[in-house]
């Protein structure tokens, strides 16, 4: 009777967790899937050539280009292709950017490790004409830019971070680059109070971009996110408000960076 029993058990529980599993991957499919406009943004335009690599693609401006360029990492569990509005749009300025692809969007494990950043330090130095890089990433790719920043390889010249409370277990209080965190005031992921605690792990010139009534959902074209509140604006303002941000402080790494231009080396050294 004993073994009957503990048959039943196991059943019910091996059910119990493959349903969990498929509902858990429904979810997310539904939740963190990219925007149609996303998708028809990763297509880019007359005015930005969008290429797509083996683990990332790249946006670079059909006019000439700037010499500073952005690195991304996209947020755990969303479809990266959520970025390509922001990228494109950077782009259309005047600057070449790279949006990572995270080895299993970030999850059991993807974006821990070297994996992440040798895939950005292999994508950047195929692109020689770019002298300095930008590292930027949102929530669980925040994470990642700021341990690529923490190698403070030559080329970088600035990070930013996007409704991110990282860096959490890193301090990069020591850093002399420009250094931006952006966040949302409705966002309940990485709320102000997650903020405040991991404020002294940045440099004291580090710049504090608030968007009033901004969340986190709305920093991708993405879906909305669970644990998320609503944002009191639209997504096209708060995208208008991190793109202004972002170029901000773009235009000022070529008079604030005297970071000299060096190969790029292997980030498994770093892991």
């Amino acid at each position: 009777m004993a073994r009957v029993r503990w048959a039943t058990i196991r059943r019910i529980w091996i059910t119990t967790g493959i349903t969990v599993t498929v509902i858990f991957v429904l979810w997310s499919l539904i939740a963190f899937r990219a925007s149609s406009a996303a998708r028809e943004a990763i297509r880019g335009n007359d005015a930005v050539a969008v290429t797509e690599g083996e683990d990332h693609w790249l946006f670079q401006p059909r006019a000439t280009a700037a010499d500073v360029g952005v690195v991304f990492f996209p947020g755990g569990l969303v479809d990266p292709v959520a970025y390509a509005p922001l990228l494109r749009d950077l782009a259309a300025e005047g600057y070449t950017c790279v949006l990572i692809q995270v080895p299993r969007r970030g999850i059991f494990g993807g974006a821990e490790g070297a994996e992440p950043l040798n895939r950005a330090v292999n994508a950047m130095r195929q692109l020689p004409e770019v002298r300095r890089w930008v590292v930027a990433g949102h929530s669980r790719g925040g994470e990642i830019a700021a341990r690529l920043a923490q190698t403070q390889a030559p080329s970088l010249a600035g990070l930013v971070l996007i409704g991110t409370s990282h860096p959490r277990d890193i301090s990069l209080a020591h850093l002399r680059m420009p250094v931006m965190r952006i966040y949302g005031t409705r966002d309940t992921v990485a709320d102000v109070q997650k903020l405040e605690r991991t404020k002294p792990n940045l440099p004291p010139q580090t710049q504090h971009v608030r968007i009033d009534g901004g969340n986190h959902s709305q920093f991708g074209a993405y879906g909305f996110q669970p644990g998320d509140w609503p944002a009191t604006i639209s997504r096209e303002e708060q995208h208008a408000q991190t793109l202004g941000a972002i170029l901000s402080l773009l235009r000022r790494v070529p008079e604030s960076s005297s970071i000299r231009r060096a190969p790029l080396r292997d980030a498994n050294r770093y892991s």
